[in-house]
């Protein structure tokens, strides 16, 4: 975008005592741009909140800077008083593509939602989950005996799928992360890197007894029988970085904690 489009800013706020409050300073300082005319919509708050404001803005042109006032800051940029419109200026963009999931539920009815992060499965019971896996039409995994699996995107990957063990992707990767929870059988199988264009398909197997849940995102639905998941090729969402601390930079450095 050019420099012209990053001057008029809205502020949204997660709620929350600390982000209520920078929100307030940031607006006394910088004034504030109705939201439907805004060019850049900053989020205060954590990861969670900049994942819903980017649901909420997607497809819309809008770019999205998050600044770090929550419990979670991945995604998120350092929170400061001063240079802040020199700091969405030099700010990189990224685009995001989110997953589409289509679920058929065990009522008949079929369930459709966008995911930033990743559409997960899970066991609904004590029972271990038994799920098929089937990629662009060929079945994968006849069997899955787990606690759950998801696929996750670049920019999910270091959310769920990073604490199930999952690989962290860089967020320009055209990639796609198919990872287990917890997984029984097959023992060795620890998931998989997809291509972004993969469509991939669940099939619950023994749905009666070892029910499952699914979410996208925050897009909850139980007792599902098949979910298909995708990567969108017409919606999208952009994210702003500050230069100094990119993603990419971001991702290294997660890489090598210990």
């Amino acid at each position: 975008m050019t420099r012209k489009a990053r001057e008029k800013f809205a502020f949204v706020s997660s709620g929350f005592p600390e982000a209520e409050e920078a929100a307030a300073r940031l607006q006394a300082t910088y004034g504030s741009t109705p939201i439907e005319d805004a060019d850049v919509i900053v989020a205060i708050g954590g990861d969670g909140f900049l994942l819903q404001t980017l649901r909420e803005t997607m497809s819309t042109g809008k770019q999205v800077y998050g600044i770090n006032r929550g419990t979670v800051g991945f995604l998120m940029n350092e929170f400061r008083e001063n240079d802040l419109r020199e700091r969405l200026q030099a700010a990189v963009a990224e685009t995001i593509r989110p997953l589409e999931m289509e679920t058929a539920l065990a009522d008949g009815s079929v369930l459709h939602a966008l995911a930033i992060n990743e559409v997960a499965l899970w066991r609904q019971s004590y029972q271990t989950a038994k799920i098929r896996i089937t990629i662009d039409g060929k079945v994968r995994l006849e069997e899955l005996s787990c606690d759950g699996v998801m696929v996750a995107t670049p920019a999910g990957s270091t959310a769920y799928n990073l604490s199930a063990h999952g690989p962290i992707l860089p967020l320009d990767a055209p990639l796609l992360a198919l990872t287990p929870v917890s997984p029984f059988r097959p023992r060795r199988w620890r998931g998989a890197l997809l291509p972004e264009r993969a469509v991939v398909r669940f099939d619950v197997l023994e749905a009666d007894k070892r029910p499952v849940n699914v979410a996208a995102d925050h897009t909850e639905a139980k007792s599902v029988l098949t979910v298909t998941v995708s990567q969108s090729r017409r919606h999208t969402a952009t994210l702003l970085f500050d230069a100094g601390h990119s993603w990419d930079e971001r991702i290294l450095t997660e890489q090598f904690r210990y």
